[in-house]
Order: C-alpha cells, then structure tokens, then sequence
C-alpha cells in the first residue's frame, strides 16, 4: 500500500463517510471531537469546502446516503453526537441541519454512539436507525418526521446496520459492548411487539462494529474487541409473517450460521469496509494502529 498524501488538522476526527459523494467528486465527510462536521475535497484538502458546528460535543458517528449511485433522494449525511442529538445535513444547505431529532427539555441525554441511513428506496422515503450507550435504538422516519419505533436492548449499542440503504427496509443489525448482536427483521412491524428479532453472542468481548457484503446482503462481518473478525450469514425462515392471536401480523425471525472466524490482532478492531468491486476484499484497522487488507474466499457456496 501506498501512502497517497497526508493532511493535519486542529482537531482530532472521530469518523467519516464517503456516503453522500459522488463517484466523481470523492468529497470526504468528517465529524470531530469539537462537534465540527466539515467536507473535503481529497484533491485539495488545505480547508473544507463545508464546515459547520453541528454539535456541541465530540460527534461519535457519521453515516451518508445519496452519493456513490446508493439510494434515491438528495444526498444526505447523519451525525449521532454525545449531547444526545442526532442530525441530518444535506451539504447544498450551509450552517442548519434539514433535521434534529433531540432530547426534549427536561429528558435525560444519552450518549449517541451510532447513526445510519436506511430505506432509501424511493425519492420521498428515508429513515435513521440510532443507537444509544443505554442500549436504546431508535428508528426516525424522515418523510414524516416520527419516531417510527424504539427499544431497548439492555446493553451499550456500538454499531447499527441495514443490511441495504437503497430498498425497502429488510434487516438491521445492532452490535453492543457484552459480547452479543441482534437482528432486526425490519419487514413486519407489529403495532406492540414491534420488530422480530434474533439475539447471537460472538467475540467474547465488545462487537464493535458490523459491515454487509455489498454482494449479498444476508452474510455479514462483525468485529470484535478481541482482535477477532466473524463472518455470518442469516438464514431466512421458511415464513417471515405469522398472525398472532388477534390476527395481526408479526415477522418471524431467521438464524444466524458463523462462516468463519480469525484473530487478526491483539487489539479491538473498531472499523471494517467491504469493496463493492472485489466480492471478498475487506479493510480493518484496529487500536494497534494497524490497517489491514483482508480477503474472503468461497463467499459464491453461500449464495
């Protein structure tokens, strides 16, 4: 690997996201530890060419739909902060959020630790799944600005996913701090009951992080705070809908299988990228400072 260039900055980043460029213009969203959320140009990257204090505290997690052909709609970026709000930004509007979806006067802040896009399959809909270190997870509806769902899944959320941003929403992973995962069957939503789910412990340790192979939404990687990458695929039932004793209808979740698992360092491995071009080939780096290039083979026996 080849260093391509190197640019310091005042302040410390915490994440980013290539989600609402595109494929052209390669421009690089930021969230840092002031609370700045700023876009740069890799071609020129002396100053952003969006900058804006979104938050008052460090912005944890950033999430963009929109750009690189993923999802319909204007491009759009999600930030997930510690001052217990999450916003949407569209980068053609300067200085305010298109949307803000915070504590109400009075409510306990909670540690905002994840953000995502999702159900981004049409012009008009969209939704934001986030994850809080209380272990709740809301799912925002943007076109009609409603908190659409919530639960709460007694520990830490590290990381959430939709298995796709650009379809109808199908699942969701949620990752948290005592060893386990949840998947979410986001097809039927039952009036009470909510959401189908599925609980898998894994890593022994914090699963910090969960990435969807671009190729085949139903195998998935989740990272751990061992050092350990596990490679998963859901198994569908064979009916995803039953009626409960009102005859109402209720999802019914799948299972998981564990493909594979390997140690790749000592240290927790915090982030992980598939390629959309090269079915298999992965990037991790973890706390050891290392940034590792990974490849998946015989991925075509689970299609």
């Amino acid at each position: 690997m080849r260093e391509n260039e190197r640019s310091e900055k005042s302040s410390s980043f915490k994440c980013g996201t290539f989600g609402a460029s595109s494929l052209q213009q390669r421009n690089f969203a930021t969230g840092a530890f002031d609370g700045k959320l700023q876009i740069w140009d890799l071609e020129s990257m002396q100053i952003p060419i969006y900058s804006v204090k979104g938050h008052k505290e460090i912005i944890n997690d950033i999430d963009g739909v929109g750009g690189l052909g993923i999802g319909e709609g204007a491009p759009e970026i999600v930030t997930g902060s510690r001052d217990g709000s999450v916003k949407v930004w569209d980068p053609r509007q300067k200085n305010d959020p298109v949307a803000a979806m915070e504590p109400g006067e009075g409510e306990d802040k909670r540690d905002c630790w994840t953000v995502a896009f999702g159900h981004a399959y049409n012009q008009h809909d969209r939704c934001v799944c986030a994850g809080y270190d209380n272990g709740d997870i809301k799912l925002f509806d943007l076109r009609n600005m409603s908190l659409r769902w919530e639960t709460n899944i007694k520990n830490g959320v590290c990381c959430v996913e939709f298995d796709r941003k650009d379809i109808s929403m199908n699942k969701l992973v949620a990752t948290t701090l005592e060893s386990k995962f949840h998947v979410f069957d986001m097809r039927t939503q039952h009036p009470t009951k909510g959401f189908a789910s599925l609980t898998e412990k894994a890593h022994k340790s914090t699963v910090w992080n969960v990435r969807h192979l671009p190729q085949n939404r139903d195998i998935f990687m989740t990272t751990g705070g061992t050092g350990t990458l596990c490679l998963w695929k859901y198994n569908y039932p064979d009916k995803r809908v039953t009626q409960d004793s009102d005859k109402v209808d209720m999802g019914v979740a799948g299972t998981v299988s564990l493909l594979q698992n390997v140690t790749m360092s000592t240290q927790p491995i915090a982030s992980l990228d598939w390629s959309p071009d090269k079915q298999g080939l992965c990037v991790c780096t973890a706390f050891d400072q290392v940034l590792r290039v990974v490849i998946v083979t015989k991925l075509n026996r689970h299609l």
